[in-house]
């Protein structure tokens, strides 16, 4: 397969450049040190979730307690627009919360959403849970690598792409990647690999595109 032996290339050429390394938290003794650099209201408020609950031993009990929130999201959009509707006032959503946090919560997760609520931020609710996956992705070393194809790879050609990415230097030592694989008729053959910042282009649309370029800059 052409395009498995240009992702070979293309990945001991890449592997040349930094790449961002995922650390995993360090014991609850320790100072924490969040896996991944966060920006933003959501960022700032997920990097203090993880931080306390690295603290205290509980980053797992509260990843399921998050995980059981958006859940509930899932079955009741009328809760989630509560929370996050600029519309709705503070108390209402006060409200609406303590409804939420009536089942078993931790202090850690409680105490995230009195935060979030006393300062007016139930409006990121759902940032805050995504951003929080992130770092917990992070903290487990998971790398998401989605591989874009005309048609969806078989069994064999996933696990071949796995391993020569897990074999290279694009990803830290000890790294597991989570492969998602996407079909888009339009790059017309070979394969588009996103992990990370980084992009393996071995499209066919890529290298047609390249070849206009090239045309136009000649005349």
């Amino acid at each position: 397969m052409h395009a498995m032996f240009a992702l070979r290339r293309s990945v001991a050429v890449a592997s040349r450049a930094a790449v961002r390394s995922y650390a995993t938290a360090p014991a609850a003794s320790q100072n924490v040190t969040a896996p991944l650099s966060l920006h933003g209201i959501d960022g700032r408020y997920a990097t203090a979730l993880y931080t306390a609950a690295a603290k205290n031993g509980s980053l797992d009990a509260v990843e399921s307690e998050l995980n059981r929130v958006k859940d509930l999201f899932n079955k009741n959009e009328d809760m989630k627009t509560t929370l996050e509707s600029p519309l709705v006032d503070k108390q209402t959503k006060k409200d609406a919360l303590k409804s939420l946090l009536s089942g078993k919560y931790s202090d850690v997760t409680k105490n995230l959403f009195d935060a979030m609520a006393e300062n007016g931020r139930l409006d990121h609710t759902t940032k805050v849970l995504t951003a929080f996956e992130e770092l917990m992705a992070a903290h487990r070393k998971e790398v998401p690598v989605t591989v874009i194809s005309t048609k969806a790879l078989d069994a064999k050609t996933t696990k071949q792409l796995q391993s020569i990415l897990e074999k290279s230097k694009l990803v830290a030592k000890g790294s597991k990647l989570i492969l998602n694989n996407k079909v888009d008729p339009n790059i017309l053959g070979g394969l588009v690999v996103d992990f990370g910042d980084k992009t393996i282009d071995l499209s066919v649309q890529s290298k047609i595109n390249k070849l206009n370029r090239l045309l136009t800059e000649a005349i």
